[in-house]
């Protein structure tokens, strides 16, 4: 395998190591994390949620709520707060709590678990542990290249020594300086040809530039190929010349390519292309394999181009005989007889080449919905009015369910028995896999497909657990990502596919999601703008099983919403008379729901007369099956619509927070409604015996913020509506 290393300085008695260097595990660590804390938060608690610089969930245990908080940026990025329980600590410690590990016996289990998380190789051993060192002979080099300065006199050398099998190692050696460092800056290769030529085109390796040359085509590359770093390369001599990036076919190469080429659109090139590699070649297939296999260098790169920057009117094409653009006239348009290319998933939900992003909020059904449709399109058959002209081959890299609750899923769907070996071979599936889509683990998933199949469609669940940009909400970063990383993937893999990215929604309103389905996406508004087809699956009742499938399609007509259930472990489409029966049982629901409620209320108001008053936790405990209130759950979640619509409030003063030792510990304190009288305490006459109460008014210091559910203090105007 050519082994592309960083130049290093090594002298001739000095090993190569194929290891990362050694590191101070637990900065290092921190510091990898800190950079992808909301990514790394969401992992653990996948019901959390953020809120201005903080990351809000209900404990430790994963369940939604407020009570812990994150810290997510600045110097206490990482640091966390559970104000139920006065427990917090570091990133560290929680990452233990969640796992189950003690943060100072089973530290280096946390650290080694951090690691698996990040993508970084394990505590003490290599990124390639495939053979043990070996010292290169320097004096012995399988191949030197020369670069020269702009008067031809040699400035450095490019040394590639065989380190064993299949492995290389590529050595830089400065003349001036007599050492194996590359000179600085860096120059570029063949520059005496670049100050003569008009066009020159850019490839991975001097050997690739060297069959150009003899070809007759004035090549260069930088020094290290697709690794190097282009702020120390001197790119200067390209001023005002037409250039052509030719990148090695894997996706290092194509990243390379797309980084490059928007490094130098800011430069002062006169144009600048990209070379569309062609159909059918076989992996990291470079310019030295397209003139080894005798192919016309001419006519390849005059078919297949893309355009970064144009030349100005006037200055001529990148480079002789350039196919122009394609266009056609008007009338060419409208007589052309050519077919429609098939959908891939009928009608335009996913065509060719597109990406549709489905998204929907967390226990909505995603994922059951997911596998599905695609154990049916993986046979060819239709799902729920959605149709495959052929069976697909379907590779489903999802990082959310484990192992054995994967398989317990997959054993309980009942497809046809007539189908199922097309099922069984068509479709792929990963484990819970915790690995991102950086370079390194595009490169892993890259070939992990190509060595399987040439996919038809590619599936990618969830987004946010595989994004490795520091925020979701960067529009800049997660545009890189998808045109770096996911359409470079399918690109390489097979131009034709599709991909379906499965993406959360915001926690919104149903009035919001009812009348614009598609604005409540997670994170960069950017994801909109970037797919060909979108879906929205929600409840628009969450007491309901129904779902609201809704559609956004860029390449054909509006689709009607569609209303779904899954029924007998089918999902099936819901006809009008089945929603009317159900739109009556949930009038009827919303009717339990009301008068739960207004117990709720007035048991509140009767505990207070008889001095008796509570938090949320206190009550749902109490009262737990007890006048028709159902579980504590399901009483704690009536009690925080009720604060989320201002009918319960909170008391936080030490006037009655210190009679109830568990309201010193709720963030809330105690509730209150409108109108509350409190029984303070009973004054007995000794001689008559006669009871009298002594009362107050409860008036709320606090509410919950009904748009960011935080608990804020109560203005004048709002403790005065409910005295």
């Amino acid at each position: 395998m050519l082994n592309l290393n960083r130049f290093s300085g090594l002298d001739d008695e000095e090993e190569v190591q194929q290891s990362t260097p050694p590191q101070d595990d637990k900065a290092e660590i921190e510091r990898a994390l800190l950079q992808k804390l909301e990514p790394a938060l969401f992992y653990l608690f996948p019901n959390g949620e953020t809120a201005r610089h903080e990351f809000l969930i209900g404990s430790v245990k994963g369940e939604e709520g407020q009570s812990l908080k994150i810290e997510l940026d600045g110097s206490k990025g990482g640091l966390w707060h559970d104000f139920a329980t006065g427990e917090g600590g570091d990133i560290f410690s929680l990452w233990g709590q969640v796992k189950g590990w003690d943060s100072r016996s089973q530290f280096p289990e946390i650290l080694q678990d951090m690691r698996k998380w990040l993508g970084m190789p394990e505590a003490g051993k290599t990124q390639s542990p495939r053979k043990p060192k070996k010292k290169i002979n320097l004096s012995a080099p399988d191949a030197q290249w020369a670069y020269h300065d702009v008067e031809g006199n040699i400035i450095a050398y490019a040394y590639r020594y065989n380190t064993g099998e299949d492995e290389k190692e590529f050595r830089p050696f400065d003349v001036a300086t007599q050492t194996y460092h590359p000179p600085e800056p860096r120059p570029l290769y063949n520059l005496p040809g670049i100050l003569k030529a008009d066009n020159v085109v850019i490839v991975e390796g001097e050997k690739c530039a060297e069959a150009l040359i003899a070809k007759g085509i004035t090549a260069t590359t930088a020094m290290g190929g697709a690794k190097a770093p282009l702020d120390k390369t001197d790119w200067s001599p390209l001023k005002g010349k037409h250039v052509l990036i030719w990148p090695d076919n894997d996706v290092p190469g194509l990243n390379y390519a797309e980084r490059l080429s928007t490094f130098l659109y800011t430069q002062d090139v006169l144009s600048l292309y990209v070379l569309k590699l062609p159909d059918g070649i076989p992996l990291k297939w470079d310019a030295a394999e397209a003139v080894e296999e005798g192919r016309n260098i001419d006519e390849l790169l005059q078919s297949n181009m893309r355009m970064v920057k144009p030349c100005d009117e006037g200055q001529g094409l990148i480079l002789p005989n350039i196919k122009p653009i394609p266009y056609q006239s008007l009338g060419e348009w409208l007589d052309e007889e050519h077919t429609m290319p098939f959908d891939l998933i009928e009608p335009r939900v996913l065509t060719p080449g597109g990406i549709l992003l489905f998204g929907g909020a967390p226990k909505v059904g995603k994922t059951d919905f997911m596998l599905n449709w695609l154990i049916r399109l993986s046979a060819g058959l239709p799902f729920l009015g959605m149709n495959t002209p052929q069976p697909l081959k379907i590779f489903y890299f999802q990082s959310e369910i484990d192992h054995a609750y994967m398989r317990e899923r997959l054993r309980a769907l009942t497809p046809e028995a007539q189908h199922l070996p097309l099922m069984r071979q068509n479709l792929m599936i990963t484990d819970s896999i915790r690995m991102l889509l950086d370079e390194e683990g595009m490169e892993r998933l890259y070939h992990t497909i190509k060595e399987r199949f040439i996919p038809d469609l590619i599936v990618i669940d969830p987004l946010r657990n595989v994004y490795p940009g520091a925020s979701e909400n960067d529009n800049m970063e997660m545009m890189r990502f998808l045109q770096d990383r996911i359409r470079a993937l399918k690109d390489a893999l097979n131009p034709d596919a599709g991909v379906i990215l499965v993406h959360h929604t915001r926690k919104v309103s149903k009035t919001d999601i009812t009348e614009d389905p598609f604005n409540v996406l997670s994170g960069a508004s950017v994801l909109r703008s970037f797919y060909t087809s979108g879906m929205i699956l929600y409840k628009p009742d969450e007491a309901e099983s129904l779902r609201h499938l809704c559609f956004e399609l860029r390449n054909g007509p509006p689709l009607p919403m569609k209303k779904i259930d899954k029924v007998s472990g089918h999902w099936q489409e819901m006809t009008d008379s089945i929603a009317i029966v159900r739109s009556d049982r949930s009038e009827k629901a919303q009717k339990d729901r009301q008068q739960v409620q207004d117990v709720i209320l007035t048991m509140i108001l009767r505990e207070a007369k008889q001095g008796k008053l509570y938090t949320p936790t206190q009550f749902s405990q109490v009262f737990e099956g007890k006048e028709g209130l159902g579980g504590e759950m399901s009483i704690r979640r009536r009690i925080d619509v009720l604060s989320s619509q201002g009918l319960i409030k909170f008391n936080r003063s030490p006037e009655y927070c210190n009679r109830h030792c568990d309201a010193l510990r709720s963030k809330y304190g105690v509730m209150c409604v409108e109108n509350m009288i409190y029984l303070m305490s009973e004054n007995i006459d000794l001689e008559t015996g006669e009871v009298t109460p002594i009362i107050t008014h409860v008036y709320p210091t606090h509410m919950k913020d009904p748009e960011e559910g935080h608990i804020i203090p109560v203005t004048k105007t709002q403790e005065g509506s409910d005295a």
